[in-house]
């Protein structure tokens, strides 16, 4: 079982520029962001106004060379990033990790030359958003089973199908798609375009009212006779599932970062609460039932950000992450439900109402076991590592 171990010692003490990048994160957080955490959760806004704030410092390119418009940070360094985010909202960490983790980082990996100047450049300079198009209403886990077809004209493809829980559907500039070119190749048959909002046949639908994650926009993307041309065409006809599951798994080390910020945020609150709230005559934060919940928290939370930071750092040696990314996505995201659980049953009551943040966190925390993979999908990733046919 010790292959997916590097043997170079990992030492994840932060450098000095990235315990400045943490401070800086943080402190844009908290000035930028958290005085409108509640109204863009009430209001199910999508916060279009930070974005020049996020690309000023680089936040939409995180990973992508600086030859193409992008900061050229390490894995290690997207993991602060997104930490730093979804402790203060994970709405915005959210749109973060796609934007860069999926539509950005699968143009990095497979597109051209050209398609990285015409569409990685902007992505990464933040002059255009980024969504990825995968999951359809009858094809969620079961990726492979789209109905989305791209079909041949001439030198053209047209696309004909609908997908849904797009985020950033309706908001996104640049869309990358997964359609069937070949019906009988199954797996093999399936290819990846990159389409431009505003592209005949290709328009926005129903927006999802949903229960967390209410200021990140998910939708459906509809596609009737999209036509494209061949240069829009990722990669080669037939690797577009290929090259998804390779998008999933660096992904997912995102989603873990996400999570392992989400669970600090909460724990943070509930430590706060724990140390001011009082019930008969002490901080309540001074009987043990509290202290237990605390500790425990504190614990999961540290060993979900080091299989975190284990796979940022296997990634960034250029090794295959499919087993650590997995891990860690599923690991950081359960223990993050359970950190905002135990936030509420702190707040008492005040974790039911809105006046407090945990009630946020509870709602937003779910999609992490459900996007990019649910905790039952990556068990399979994980036994399949394990145990291979």
């Amino acid at each position: 079982m010790s292959r997916w171990y590097s043997a170079d010692p990992m030492d994840f003490r932060f450098t000095a520029d990235q315990l400045l990048l943490r401070k800086s994160i943080r402190e844009f957080a908290e000035r930028e962001i958290r005085p409108h955490v509640r109204e863009w959760d009430d209001r199910q806004h999508f916060p279009l106004e930070i974005l020049p704030g996020l690309a000023s410092q680089g936040l939409l390119g995180i990973q992508v060379s600086e030859q193409y418009g992008g900061a050229g940070m390490s894995a290690l360094d997207y993991c602060i990033v997104v930490e730093e985010l979804a402790r203060v909202d994970p709405s915005v960490a959210l749109t973060v990790a796609a934007h860069n983790g999926l539509c950005a980082g699968h143009v990095a990996m497979f597109g051209s030359e050209a398609q990285k100047h015409r569409y990685l450049v902007p992505l990464a300079r933040g002059e255009k958003i980024g969504a990825w198009a995968l999951t359809e209403s009858t094809s969620g886990s079961d990726a492979a089973a789209m109905r989305t077809l791209a079909t041949r004209d001439g030198t053209s493809w047209v696309l004909n199908g609908s997908k849904a829980f797009t985020t950033h559907g309706r908001v996104g500039d640049l869309v990358v798609v997964m359609a069937v070119t070949d019906k009988a190749a199954g797996r093999k048959g399936i290819s990846a375009f990159i389409i431009e909002r505003g592209t005949p046949g290709m328009s926005a639908g129903r927006k999802e009212d949903k229960l967390g994650m209410r200021a990140s926009d998910t939708s459906e993307v509809l596609f009737e006779n999209c036509r494209v041309g061949p240069d829009q065409l990722i990669g080669e006809e037939g690797q577009g599932f290929v090259h998804t599951m390779q998008v999933l798994d660096a992904g997912r080390i995102g989603i873990a970062a996400l999570s392992v910020g989400l669970a600090q945020g909460a724990y943070e609150a509930a430590l706060g609460y724990a140390r001011e709230r009082k019930a008969f005559g002490r901080t309540i934060g001074s009987f043990q039932a509290i202290q237990w919940k605390l500790a425990d928290n504190a614990v999961r939370i540290e060993a979900a950000r080091l299989l975190t930071y284990r796979a940022a750092y296997l990634k960034g040696l250029g090794a295959r992450t499919t087993i650590e990314s997995s891990m860690a996505k599923l690991y950081a995201s359960e223990i993050a439900v359970r950190a905002a659980d135990d936030c509420v049953q702190i707040h008492g009551g005040y974790g039911f109402v809105k006046d407090y943040p945990a009630e946020k966190y509870y709602r937003d925390v779910k999609v992490t076991t459900i996007g990019e993979g649910t905790s039952e999908i990556q068990r399979l990733v994980i036994a399949k590592q394990l145990i291979p046919r």
